[in-house]
């Protein structure tokens, strides 16, 4: 049924492309209530675009609607920051530029809003989806990075500028924002706690179908199976999955400390956030517009990778006061994981992710990010 109502409500959505909306669309969910970083007082210190365009001088170029999906619920720094993007966009476009917002995956998974997006019947969509941009993978190699430095200096380096650019020749997307998608990703599970990497053998974890993620649990010695984002909660609920993968953020958004009890702090991984556009959309625009726009989107991830990071300790704190088992490895057990996931690295080679030169060059971007 909700493939259906997304399918019908992208066709109704198509005819309004260059019609101009009335306003941001927050989206309305139950799924969870509003994390600390959804607060009113974090949205009023939000960073201000320093250039502001005078309505007058964008009076005369068109009005256009850029309608906007993701998957995350209210109160996810995604969700946030999607917001101040529409509201940031209205601003300096005179209202001329209306951006609206889908989320908690309203318009379906993330793979059915790329594949709308890439038909043009969406205009863009931000989320951790790779099927048709493979490259960007390559920053979610397990253990990769350690801190936020490492991470804005590989999103922000001239590799990824490269890898984005690839997508437009392959999908017919533009990715005009690439940040984090939600802090380090945690281990979960129902069964018993993970100290160890032999812990996970006999484990069924869910992941996206992440090249990398399937990679990672089967060289740790778990089975997977794939449950999109929407239906992890009852997934888990159900044992269909006996554990999953995500940032705290998530786990608290999304209320898996319900129906988990014991996680593991192993900061495995990040996710790249892409925001695509669909290229034909984007490309029609005025440049004017796409200046904005794009300042805007670079506003919104730095703005999102702050909001991660003041509120992924207050997430976690609300899986403790759950119940749950929350364990911190030290760092001989990290070093275990770490040396158990080193096929990953040639695995990921070997099928072409990358190459061993990129590779390198991540590392050595990871090495001086200061």
């Amino acid at each position: 049924m909700r493939k259906t109502m997304a399918l019908l409500l992208s066709l109704a959505m198509a005819a309004s492309l260059t019609a101009c909306g009335g306003g941001n669309k927050a989206a309305e969910t139950t799924a969870a209530p509003a994390a600390p970083a959804a607060t009113e007082a974090a949205k009023e210190e939000a960073p201000a675009g320093e250039a502001e365009a005078a309505p007058e001088a964008v009076a005369d170029l068109g009005d256009f609607t850029m309608i906007v999906g993701h998957a995350q619920p209210e109160g996810n720094p995604r969700y946030v920051s999607m917001e101040k993007f529409a509201a940031d966009v209205a601003e300096k476009t005179g209202g001329h530029v209306t951006v609206e917002v889908y989320g908690n995956g309203q318009l379906g998974t993330e793979k059915e809003m790329l594949e709308q997006v890439v038909a043009g019947t969406v205009q863009g969509m931000r989320g951790g989806q790779f099927d048709f941009s493979p490259r960007l993978l390559m920053f979610t190699l397990p253990f990769l990075t350690q801190n936020r430095a490492q991470i804005t200096a590989l999103l922000q380096s001239d590799l990824a500028k490269k890898v984005c650019e690839e997508a437009e020749a392959e999908t017919g997307t533009v990715i005009i924002n690439l940040c984090d998608a939600g802090g380090y990703r945690q281990f979960s599970n129902s069964k018993h706690a993970i100290t160890k990497p032999e812990d996970l053998k006999g484990l069924k974890m869910r992941t996206n179908g992440m090249n990398t993620i399937d990679k990672t649990f089967i060289a740790l010695g778990a089975t997977t199976t794939t449950i999109p984002y929407s239906d992890l909660y009852m997934g888990l609920k159900t044992a269909v999955a006996d554990g999953q993968e995500n940032p705290w953020v998530n786990v608290e958004g999304m209320k898996f400390y319900e129906v988990q009890q014991y996680f593991t702090e192993v900061n495995y991984q990040f996710h790249p956030d892409p925001f695509y556009v669909n290229a034909g959309w984007w490309n029609s625009l005025p440049a004017e517009y796409q200046a904005i726009i794009q300042e805007c989107a670079t506003e919104m991830g730095t703005y999102n990778d702050q909001l991660i990071d003041e509120n992924q300790n207050a997430a976690k704190q609300v899986v403790i006061d759950a119940g749950c088992e929350v364990y911190e490895p030290t760092e001989e057990e990290l070093a275990a994981f770490q040396e158990a996931v080193q096929v990953v690295y040639d695995q990921c080679i070997e099928e072409g992710m990358l190459t061993a030169e990129e590779l390198q060059e991540m590392q050595d971007i990871v090495a001086n990010a200061k």
